[in-house]
């Protein structure tokens, strides 16, 4: 299936393709502080629909994770990093796609303040 998201006054915006039955949520100082519902896929399928520097960065901790966000209105609709075999991955803010009823996606718990 093909998706969009979005910061909410839509500079920030991305399409993808694949199939979000599963989401992550994340206790770590960030994704509980956002309430992000986080799915993951391989960065080469993630397409911006804005210029690459509409979205800032914001990097902690290990430095490993980019945390991209909308700098008018403060949104994270996705995330670029490395999975652990060194492969570059996206992470999108699943809250951030249009359309979607997070009422039917399994909402895996994961333990990131103990990482």
């Amino acid at each position: 299936m093909k998706y969009k998201a979005s910061c909410h006054c839509g500079k920030v915006a991305v399409e993808f393709e694949g199939e979000i039955q599963e989401v992550l949520s994340c206790n770590c100082s960030i994704c509980q502080r956002k309430g992000s519902l986080l799915w993951f896929m391989p960065r080469a399928g993630l397409k911006l629909n804005c210029p690459e520097d509409a979205a800032s960065t914001y990097i902690f901790n290990k430095h490993v994770i980019r945390h991209r966000f909308c700098p008018s209105c403060g949104i994270h609709p996705y995330a670029e990093g490395v999975d652990p075999k060194g492969s570059p991955m996206a992470t999108i803010n699943v809250r951030c796609v249009e359309g979607i009823d997070l009422n039917t996606l399994r909402v895996k718990q994961y333990d990131g303040k103990s990482v």
